[in-house]
Formats: structure tokens, sequence, C-alpha cells
């Protein structure tokens, strides 16, 4: 009730400044340092490269003018509904008066005895009827008011998802989508929203953020089954956010995801049943990140990775079945940082990793394992540790079948049409010499 939303319009007028001063930062660019790279004078490598950051930046410009101009829309859209529900609240408040009734500055109804005349009050004290009508009177009104409050607050939390939206990368353009101009993940937000009528609530968006993420579960087998097993998971998320694109030159496949985490959870599972031995216990807080990009064709393709960590983490596992054999253990509190890079060939790939950490801690699995969404199966090992400097090393192996028997097929076919072609050449010379 006491706030200046004159404000908003104000803040308005400034974004859409900011859009204006933009424009100019983009056409000054375009005509100085994109124009380098727009001649016959410089070719080569270099040249290309410089082309697409040229473009990429010039993008980023552009992008930024759209996400101002939608938030200064926004803000213009917030004023114009504030004030609205404002009058409204104003209006409940101004009735609720008019009837008997007095609004205190928190929004809580009472009835005004100090209207009535003492014999009216005297009246109202020895009337229960009278007392009943009261009660359902103040009910009344403080419900009118309660909806318009509610009404302010949701139409305040709308906006700041609606702002929240705008200001994150959509990445429609990013890694061969849309115009494929876009280099960045986490740049301007070239298709920002601007009408708070078509904006989205913040999990519809995709954007999710969460700081009341709590929850905890338990679970165990019914006794009719053959062995026992069940788990527990708690866990507080803070935040989680994930960007994925994919793309092609050519042939030439590309894809690439960013991930990032924090939280803490603890998860413990076990099992003993017909399907094998399972039991796991961990728990991790921290900041988790990752950036993972693929590139390749149809049989052969190359990854890069980079993950880091700020935090502490607890585990121990071991599990035998007949899809996965492992064991490992690992202690950690500080940060790592890491790099894993690998190469597959027909269904099977090798990767490497390696990780240095700042702090004290521990760390040793071995085994192998079937992923149970791809099917494909990784076998490997990792060991390190860590007074206060050190590190880990680590080998994985991946074998996807349906890769592998593929590729078999595919030689197995090539091999036949080598052997006709040849039998087939082998033929005409032979006709030929009798010719």
């Amino acid at each position: 009730m006491t706030t200046d939303l004159g404000l908003l319009t104000t803040a308005a007028a400034k974004w859409e400044s900011m859009a204006g001063e933009l424009k100019k930062v983009e056409t000054r660019y375009g005509d100085t340092v994109q124009k380098i790279g727009m001649g016959d004078n410089w070719v080569g490598v270099s040249a290309a490269a410089a082309r697409v950051k040229f473009t990429a930046t010039r993008y980023e410009y552009s992008a930024a003018q759209n996400q101002a101009k939608a938030v200064a829309s926004l803000l213009r859209g917030a004023h114009e509904q504030l004030v609205d529900l404002k009058k409204k609240l104003e209006s409940a408040r101004d009735d609720a008066i008019a009837a008997g009734m007095t609004v205190s500055e928190q929004g809580r109804v009472a009835f005004d005895y100090a209207k009535l005349t003492a014999a009216e009050r005297s009246a109202y004290h020895h009337d229960p009827d009278g007392q009943e009508a009261i009660r359902t009177a103040v009910g009344k009104w403080q419900k009118h008011i309660d909806d318009r409050v509610k009404a302010a607050s949701d139409a305040d939390v709308h906006v700041k998802d609606a702002l929240v939206a705008a200001v994150n990368d959509s990445n429609r353009d990013a890694l061969g989508q849309g115009t494929g101009a876009d280099e960045t993940l986490t740049g301007f937000n070239n298709y920002a929203e601007g009408d708070l009528a078509k904006a989205k609530k913040l999990e519809e968006a995709k954007i999710r953020t969460r700081t009341d993420g709590w929850e905890t579960g338990t679970s165990t087998t019914g006794a009719g089954q053959y062995g026992k097993e069940g788990s527990y998971k708690a866990y507080a998320d803070l935040f989680h956010e994930t960007a994925k694109g994919e793309g092609s030159i050519g042939a030439l496949k590309l894809s690439g995801v960013a991930d990032i985490y924090e939280g803490g959870r603890f998860t413990a599972n076990y099992g003993f049943t017909d399907k094998g031995l399972v039991g796991k216990a961990e728990v991790s807080a921290g900041i988790r990140a990752l950036a993972e990009g693929r590139a390749g064709g149809e049989y052969q393709s190359v990854y890069g990775r980079a993950e880091g960590f700020l935090g502490g983490e607890l585990s121990a596992s071991a599990k035998a079945t007949k899809e996965e054999l492992t064991v490992g253990a690992k202690a950690f509190a500080g940060a790592k940082g890491s790099l894993n890079g690998g190469v597959e060939s027909g269904g099977i790939g090798v990767g490497l990793t390696a990780e240095g950490w700042v702090g004290p801690g521990a760390e040793a699995w071995w085994g192998y394992k079937k992923d149970e969404e791809t099917g494909v199966y990784k076998i490997g090992g990792k060991a390190g540790a860590s007074p206060f400097l050190g590190g880990a090393l680590g080998l994985e192996i991946t074998v996807d079948p349906a890769k592998v028997s593929k590729t078999a097929g595919d030689v197995a076919d090539a091999v036949g049409d080598t052997a006709h072609a040849v039998g087939d050449a082998a033929g005409d010379f032979k006709d030929w010499l009798l010719d």
C-alpha cells in the first residue's frame, strides 16, 4: 500500500534507454570490428574463425537489445497491473470501513464498536444473535480483503518469474539451432518474452531453481518377493540448471551439454534378491559443474568433458548382479577439477580422466556396469589420494553392443560387396582373355 509503483515506469524507461545505447554499440561494432572479416583481404582458417566470433558477438549485442526491451515491457506491464490491484485493494478497504469495520495497516478486519452508542454496544454484548452476525460480517470482509491481498501477491510473484525467465538465455540459436549464431549457452536472451500476460511461470519456463527442495522417502519390497531391498533418500536442491544442444556440419555430428548444481543429498540402498547383492551409502554437499562436447560421425567420435566440485562427499558401495560388478569408496573435502577425454570407434570407446584436488581425501573404485538408459557397458577404474594437494587418475572402456553389432554388419556387407566386385572383375578379365 505504501510502495511507490511509479519507480517501475522509471526503471522501464532506463531499460529502454539501455536498448538504444546497445543499438549504437552494435552498429559501431559492425562498421568497425566485424567489417574487418567481411572483405577479401583476410582469408584462411583464422579469418573463418574470426567471422564466427564476430558474428557471435554481433548476435549478443542484438540479443541484449531484445532482452532490455522485454524487461522494460515487463516492468510497464507490472506497473499497470499492480496499480490496478492496489486500487481494488483500497476500494475493498473503503467498502469494509463503510460497512462498519476497521482495517489495520496489516490488513486485519474488526468490527468498529466506536461508531456505536453506549446503548447499542451494550445491546450487541448481550445479544448472542448480534454477536454471531458481527462475527459473520467480520469474516466476510476479512476474506474480501485477503483475496485482494493474495491477488496482488500472486501478481508480484508472476512479475518476478517473468523477469527471471527473460534474462535467462533460451539458447534457441545455439549449437546449430535456429540461426546458429549463438556461441554461448549463458548469453543474452534474444527471445525474451515482454508480454506479462504471455510470460510463463518459473517452472514452466524450465528454469529449475529451488530453495525449498527437501524431500525424503523410504521403500521396502513386499514380503512376497524373494529377498529384501530398500532405499532412503533425502536432498536439498538450492538450484539445478541444464542446457543441451545438438547440431551438424555435413556428416559431422556435434552435441554439447552444460550442467550446474548446488545442494546436499544423502542416499542409501541395499538389496539381497535373486538379481544379486547391492549396498550403497552416499552423503555429499556442495556445488558441481559440468561441460561436455562431442563430435563425430556414424562410426568414430571424440569427446571432452570438464568437471568441477566444491564441497564435501563421503560414500561406499558394492554391487554384484548380472549386469554390474563394482566396488568403491571415497572421502573428500575441498575443491576438485577434472578433465576427461576419449575416442570411440565402431561402438568401442576408451577414455582417460585426470583430476586435481585441493583438500584432503582418497578415492578408489573398480568394476563394470551397464547403463540402464543407453545399454552401454562401462569397464574401468579410478584411484586418487591427497593429504592436501593431490589428484586421481582413471580409465574407462565403453562397449555399445548395438553399435558394435551394426558396425560388424556394415563391415560384413562391405566385405561382401568387395568380394562380389572382385569376382565380377575377375569374370570380366577371364572373358576378355578368352575373347
